[in-house]
């Protein structure tokens, strides 16, 4: 078989499209939303060779017209997630044993398809089933996902090529070889991309996985095996399972051959699945490798040398794209009293400005949160603001779930630093602001760092570069992406990889080389190209 040292072409990342009046792109996507919305799809479950339908259906609407029927997806039960097993294992042999470029080629070629043909499709599916708007989706189901495809080609033959030194008369090599077993792949509705890189930066390594999506999220994560298939994935490598999370976790996390968890999703899940596993530690072929990026409380801190417009601007975009569900969000912000009235300002103007509705109106900035159970959950957390003499309410606080699961963008003002608001996550439309005086600003940083058992994303915005200092190493544990003036959120794969640590994770850092280490085994060969034939050593002379 022809061999050779072959160069995976460069990574870039993918650009943005605007979608802005007049464009074709946006007559196109709109085409594909109506096309869409106007059929109702049946979605099976992808076990192995199988399309596996089993009755048992769970219907799909979008968040913002709850009543409107998208499709139905099968739910699964014990006896799925077996075969699933079943399937990763039996594929496992002939996909690790496939040469690494062949590999790599199909995700190249995936994330061609997502980039091309695929685009408005994947596009749509992210934008009616987890009412995301235009922008939105494309910076995360197209452009973030192609991004990780091809990154992660890159950063696999920067893994490949790092080798140890030889000393005279040995070659030492390192081979990375794949986790012994299958990964379990969950993954959350929020963003399309995390939910189809985790199974495939995995799988990418040569490992097989179960992907278990949230079921708020099947709509597009379907389009998402139909591009896997497309790009000549093969049978089994990654097998796409929609079963209740107990049910799965019985059947994973007590099989011998189970090698590893990536996990999104909420910080009280991930521990639970850590105990899980830690409790069935002996029943393992080997130690599992636990990787997950969880929850956040991410904050804003301001200088009183800040631009007060730029600041109200991160707090805009950062808190209320989206309905605040990123995990990255902005959900806190510190305040100086010298800015707070220009920063209030512009804040509320822009919030007066900004329109909500149905994603299929372009002109909508912010759409409906993703569930009920959401919806409840955050307008829970507004009625406490609103009952409390220690919050004020200056934006929204409004909410109805008549038609679609609609919150106002919400701010809360509170004189309290331990304010419920302001340190327990919420993930939703809603962001507590705490004033402090301008002369309290290293006190504030010790507030920022110590309130709540988070660390993913925080900012700091200052023009005084000794403040700017003082921060980044003040809260050098408090935030995973930290970032200097500019909002929280919106890490660039190639650019900012992205994760935190404390509750929020363990700080893998999807989007960069880091990740892939973790799905690989390395094995050391020591070869001696001439062996000693005495045994005895010159101190015996």
């Amino acid at each position: 078989m022809p061999k050779g040292f072959f160069k995976v072409p460069a990574p870039k990342n993918e650009p943005v499209y605007s979608y802005a009046p007049n464009t074709p792109e946006r007559q196109l996507l709109q085409d594909e939303l109506k096309r869409m919305r106007e059929t109702e799809v049946d979605i099976p479950m992808y076990i192995g060779s199988e399309e596996v339908r089993t009755g048992n259906t769970i219907k799909m609407s979008p968040p913002h017209d709850h009543a409107h029927v998208l499709g139905h997806f099968h739910e699964g039960e014990a006896s799925h997630v077996q075969q699933a097993i079943k399937a990763a294992l039996g594929a496992k042999a002939d996909w690790e044993a496939l040469s690494w470029e062949h590999r790599v080629s199909i995700f190249l070629k995936a994330a061609d398809l997502v980039a091309g043909p695929y685009r408005y499709k994947v596009n749509a599916s992210t934008m009616l089933a987890q009412s995301k708007n235009p922008f939105q989706s494309e910076i995360d189901a197209v452009a973030e996902y192609a991004d990780f495809l091809r990154f992660n080609a890159h950063y696999l033959t920067e893994i490949y090529s790092m080798q140890p030194e030889s000393a005279d008369g040995i070659w030492n090599r390192l081979e990375y070889r794949p986790l012994e077993g299958f990964v379990f792949a969950i993954t959350p509705f929020n963003f399309t991309s995390i939910a189809g890189n985790l199974p495939a930066s995995a799988a990418m390594m040569g490992n097989t996985v179960i992907w278990k999506p949230a079921y708020s999220q099947v709509y597009s994560a379907q389009v998402l095996m139909e591009i896997f298939k497309e790009a000549g994935l093969p049978d089994g490598v990654i097998n796409l399972i929609y079963v209740d999370g107990p049910v799965a976790g019985e059947e994973i996390f007590n099989h011998p051959d189970f090698a590893g968890l990536h996990f999104t999703g909420s910080t009280a899940v991930f521990q639970h699945l850590w105990e899980t596993i830690g409790k069935n530690i002996s029943k393992y072929k080997s130690y599992p490798r636990v990787v997950g990026e969880t929850g956040g409380k991410d904050f804003i801190l301001a200088h009183h040398s800040a631009n007060a417009k730029e600041v109200s601007t991160a707090i805009t975009r950062g808190a209320f794209e989206f309905q605040g569900q990123k995990c990255s969000a902005a959900s806190r912000a510190y305040i100086p009293s010298g800015i707070w009235d220009d920063v209030k300002s512009g804040l509320l103007a822009d919030i007066e400005e900004m329109k909500m509705g149905p994603v299929e109106d372009f002109s909508n900035f912010f759409n409906a949160v993703i569930d009920e159970r959401a919806f409840d959950k955050i307008s829970g957390y507004i009625d406490q603001a609103k009952d409390s003499e220690r919050a004020e309410i200056i934006a929204g606080g409004g909410y109805d779930k008549s038609k679609g699961y609609f919150i106002e963008p919400t701010v809360v003002v509170t004189d309290d630093p331990q304010f419920v608001t302001l340190c327990e996550e919420i993930f939703g439309p809603v962001i507590t602001i705490y004033v402090y005086q301008d002369n309290r600003f290293t006190e504030t940083l010790e507030l920022v760092d110590s309130t709540g058992p988070y660390s993913l994303t925080g900012a700091i915005f200052s023009k005084d570069r000794y403040a700017v200092e003082l921060a980044t190493m003040a809260l050098k544990n408090a935030a995973g992406n930290f970032y200097i003036n500019d909002k929280p959120t919106g890490a660039v794969v190639g650019q900012q990889p992205f994760g935190g640590s404390r509750a929020s994770g363990t700080n893998d850092k999807a989007g960069s080389l880091l990740n892939l280490l973790r799905w690989v085994s390395p094995r050391t060969i020591k070869e001696t190209f001439v062996p000693p034939t005495d045994f005895k050593y010159p101190f015996m002379g």
